[in-house]
């Protein structure tokens, strides 16, 4: 059943998205979308040379990436029919490098539901960015705010 409103989640609810593979065009169409060219993650004979051995993805576009995973769910499954706004977004971790060919997922888990006032509440997520190895590749928490069941 779609969620419509703030009380339609739990404590310790937890989805699991489906995976998605990160390409060379994801890598390249960000850094020109960004114009972040840094050369680890453009620039093959300066990566290898890395610490990774390799050209990895920016973190901002796993996160990107990463965390639209959740509209795969579906629309009300991650936000509800009441929802208002991204509230915000915290404690953001990049944990390990993700690699051209690395496939990843996104983990959620409802961790804290904020009454805000008697007609809103912040809903709040932790997540995790999974790749193909079970590594954990990027943690962050998330905020929504959304309408409350009317009385």
């Amino acid at each position: 059943m779609p969620r419509a409103y703030y009380e339609d989640f739990k404590i310790g609810e937890r989805r699991t998205t489906p995976a998605r593979t990160i390409t060379e065009s994801d890598i390249t169409t960000f850094a020109g979308l960004t114009g972040d060219w840094h050369p680890l993650h453009t620039d093959l004979t300066y990566a290898a040379q890395s610490p990774f051995g390799e050209r990895i993805a920016h973190g901002l576009l796993v996160l990107s990436i990463g965390s639209a995973l959740a509209f795969r769910l579906g629309q009300y499954e991650v936000l509800p029919k009441s929802f208002i706004a991204f509230y915000g977004m915290e404690d953001v971790r990049f944990t390990a490098p993700v690699k051209i060919g690395d496939t990843i997922h996104l983990e959620m888990e409802v961790q804290l539901l904020e009454p805000k006032d008697s007609d809103r509440g912040i809903v709040s997520t932790r997540n995790e960015i999974i790749n193909q190895h079970g590594d954990v590749v990027c943690v962050f928490t998330t905020r929504i705010l959304c309408g409350r069941e009317p009385a």
